[in-house]
């Protein structure tokens, strides 16, 4: 996609505030989605179906018909609209950032892509609300689809921080309790949370009736320890420390890792739940086009 390259977290961090990024993010990636074979999402996603006969003339996008020589007609009825709910861990080891991010924290990340992905949805009139919690829910803002609805979260967003343990479990039953209306959720944490209570959290969701897509995101440390010197290792959530020497332990280390994120998937598939690892080097495009898929799946 033509756009990737200006998509990546390090390049997109240096606007200077959240409402510039998520409008530089979102339409750098209508670019080059318009741009690329998967053109058919951009109209899709922009509330329109394939005219069919005795369709009224008058609901056909005839500008789109000028671009393609299709005929494509504009949906705005109340069905076939999304309600959303981003949910963001804000605990302690979200703050962590390695060289190999170049100074983007998990955090940071995490922010960035739920303000694109909350101007990505209103553009397509859907409505988005945002939960933050760690040990406790931070911050809850009930899902709307008015335009105005932007401003609250991006601001939300740019001035929330992390900080605390994480408990997500406890957090999630809370959340699916507020939710009456079906929709989708969309987690977006390092899942470095006690693995039952998580998933139980989860399919709290999911027997709610509605749909769960969890974006992974970790630093590409996290995915291969390979940290050059001896060092001081000290937990972002509880202060303790450890002082090892990484060359001695990092294939354990990496072996423990990879199972561990493999029975996440694991149990992400066998509870309908789709998982998405992110790194926080990774262009902002492949989560958006994942959620347009997730989103294209429920109508």
């Amino acid at each position: 996609m033509q756009s990737r390259e200006t998509l990546r977290p390090d390049v997109v961090r240096r606007l200077e505030n959240i409402q510039l990024r998520a409008r530089y993010v979102v339409e750098g990636f209508l670019t080059g989605l318009h741009r690329s074979p998967y053109h058919g999402f951009s109209a899709e996603f922009a509330q329109h179906r394939q005219y069919h006969p005795g369709d009224s003339l008058r609901s056909i996008d005839w500008k789109g018909y000028a671009r393609s020589d299709k005929l494509v007609v504009k949906e705005y009825q109340e069905e076939t609209n999304l309600r959303a709910t981003l949910l963001l861990d804000s605990s302690g080891s979200m703050a962590f950032s390695s060289p190999a991010a170049n100074g983007v924290t998990k955090f940071q990340y995490a922010c960035d892509l739920s303000a694109a992905l909350t101007f990505l949805m209103l553009h397509q009139r859907d409505a988005v609300g945002l939960v933050r919690c760690d040990t406790e829910l931070r911050e809850v803002i009930p899902a709307r689809s008015i335009q105005s609805h932007l401003t609250i979260i991006q601001t939300a967003l740019e001035h929330a921080q992390t900080g605390g343990e994480t408990d997500l479990g406890p957090q999630l039953h809370r959340v699916a309790e507020m939710i009456h209306r079906r929709g989708l959720v969309i987690l977006l944490s390092d899942l470095f949370d006690e693995p039952e209570a998580l998933w139980k959290g989860l399919a709290h969701f999911r027997h709610n009736g509605h749909e769960v897509l969890v974006f992974h995101i970790l630093d590409p440390w996290e995915l291969n320890f390979s940290f050059p010197k001896d060092g001081r290792f000290i937990d972002m959530e509880t202060g303790e420390e450890i002082l090892t020497r990484p060359r001695h332990i990092a294939g354990a280390v990496n072996s423990a890792v990879q199972t561990f994120f493999g029975k996440l998937r694991t149990e992400a598939m066998n509870r309908g739940i789709e998982l998405v690892q992110l790194t926080t080097d990774m262009p902002y495009d492949i989560a958006l086009m994942r959620y347009l898929s997730r989103r294209a799946r429920m109508f």
